[in-house]
């Protein structure tokens, strides 16, 4: 296993950052995950949003399939975890 100088593990995982975010922080964690910087995908989701309604669509599976930073699962899993406990 790989060890950064900041002592993580080389393995990057895609959160929902609490810090840094507008709305629920999928463009801040796409941007942290990837090295692209966050104002570009802020203005791909923006044009996404005037070329057929899709930023918007894409923004919130994105939102309920990326867990937020601190949190083990998604809100998908959550909902998927609750429903199968029933």
């Amino acid at each position: 296993m790989m060890v950064n100088m900041n002592g993580s593990s080389g393995s990057k995982k895609l959160v929902r950052p609490l810090s840094g975010r507008w709305l629920a922080g999928v463009c801040a964690g796409l941007a942290e995950y990837s090295g692209i910087d966050v104002t570009l995908i802020r203005v791909l989701f923006a044009v996404f949003c005037l070329f057929g309604f899709l930023g918007p669509v894409v923004y919130v599976i994105a939102w309920v399939l990326i867990p937020e930073e601190g949190e083990p699962v998604s809100i998908a899993e959550k909902i998927i975890n609750k429903s199968g406990a029933s």
